[in-house]
């Protein structure tokens, strides 16, 4: 076989609008720019097809003569397609220590490790630095997060039997709705912030996503059983949402982390505690331990995140204070807490509405409120603060639990 023939391609009766393309740049990849590459075959379209994607990928078409093999047209391979990807580079690669620390705008969407051809459109993704959110734990996190993932309909247990009386029925009620609330507030913080960071960290996009998913599941199993035996959602003060609104105007990714996983979601695993260790019933125990469960992996990732953070810069310590002391002066002047919120929990703990047991109770929910300052002030203690300032910070912290 000479090299003229090695150089010519057999479509066969394979037309253009049937894939005819792919064999014919699979073969113009093995030239260089100027050699030729003949092309024949059986569909009478072929030539017209065959000239117009080549006008469109920058390759010369040369009309064979009637002693050229059967060749019907002649490809000289141009050097546009070489052109295009001159300036490409990699972005990163797949796996998470491959990851570029500031990728560009134009790279957006693009799959890392993808090749990435330059000139592309600018993209939204305000949020372009690695450090900004970053933290090792994240694909970790991420894998146990989709693993754990659970079904409400069946992880729980809805039919269970079980007899409230209609007061304990009530508290459990406020206590749902207000768990809901905290929840939405919990839903759209890592929203918000997942729709500004670049796609190239997608670690960490994919595990505020999953975050995201176990907020809106647990907005889904409080609400079923507010609603259980027939009863209405409980009251929703203008304190309560004053607190949360705080969490939703935090614009920096680290300082609203810090917010609602460290200090907020942190104490809300003391209070998914007490309801388990005081549930009235086996429904109120199973969602509020599933949740649990969940809420703890959003702490960790805070944690993590904000100890990388003050590893890279300490000074990022004072940012973090002056995040709460912002907080806490916003909402000096709110009441704190729903009182019907705490009235319901001293009753859950109670048990009974003896006056030894409504002691009881009081005295149980003053040990929760406790609790939830000694884990805010470890936590910061672990972020490298000072134990002094730690109980300062935590101090501060809001009334409303979250």
């Amino acid at each position: 076989m000479t090299s003229r023939e090695a150089s010519i391609l057999d479509l066969e009766d394979l037309g253009f609008e049937r894939g005819a393309h792919l064999l014919v740049e699979r073969r113009l990849k093995e030239l260089v720019p100027g050699q030729e590459l003949g092309v024949t075959g059986a569909d009478p379209a072929l030539r017209v097809h065959l000239e117009a994607w080549c006008r469109q990928h920058g390759h010369r078409v040369r009309p064979a003569l009637d002693t050229d093999f059967g060749v019907r047209v002649w490809i000289g391979r141009g050097r546009a397609d070489l052109d295009r990807w001159a300036d490409a580079r990699r972005a990163g690669g797949p796996r998470s220590d491959q990851i570029v620390a500031s990728p560009p705008s134009d790279w957006g969407l693009a799959a890392r490790g993808a090749l990435i051809e330059t000139g592309g459109p600018q993209t939204p993704f305000d949020i372009t630095d690695r450090d900004l959110v970053w933290a090792e734990i994240a694909p970790s996190l991420y894998a146990n997060a989709a693993a754990s993932q659970w079904d409400p309909n069946t992880a729980v247990q809805w039919d269970a039997e079980f007899t409230n009386l209609p007061e304990v029925e009530q508290a459990v009620n406020q206590v749902m709705t207000y768990l809901v609330e905290n929840e939405l507030a919990a839903l759209v913080v890592p929203s918000k912030l997942l729709a500004r960071i670049h796609p190239h960290f997608r670690e960490v996009m994919q595990l505020l996503a999953v975050q995201a998913a176990d907020e809106a599941r647990h907005i889904e199993v409080f609400t079923r059983r507010a609603l259980l035996r027939g009863g209405e959602m409980g009251t929703s003060s203008v304190s309560g949402r004053q607190s949360l609104a705080t969490l939703l105007d935090e614009p920096d990714f680290s300082m609203a982390s810090f917010l609602l996983s460290v200090l907020g979601e942190g104490s809300f695993l003391n209070l998914l505690e007490f309801l388990d260790n005081n549930a009235p019933d086996p429904v109120t125990r199973q969602v509020t331990r599933l949740a649990r469960r969940d809420e703890a992996r959003h702490v960790a990732f805070g944690v993590a995140h904000l100890q990388y953070q003050a590893e890279l810069d300490p000074a990022v310590r004072i940012r973090l204070r002056g995040a709460v002391e912002r907080r806490y002066e916003a909402l000096v002047d709110t009441s704190g807490l729903n009182q019907d919120v705490f009235d319901s929990l001293v009753v859950l703990a109670a048990g009974d509405w003896t006056p030894h047991a409504i002691a009881k109770g009081y005295a149980a929910v003053m040990k929760l409120q406790s609790e939830m300052n000694d884990g805010r002030q470890r936590r910061l203690i672990h972020l490298g603060f000072p134990a002094d300032e730690a109980a300062d910070l935590s101090a501060l912290h809001t009334r409303n639990f979250m």
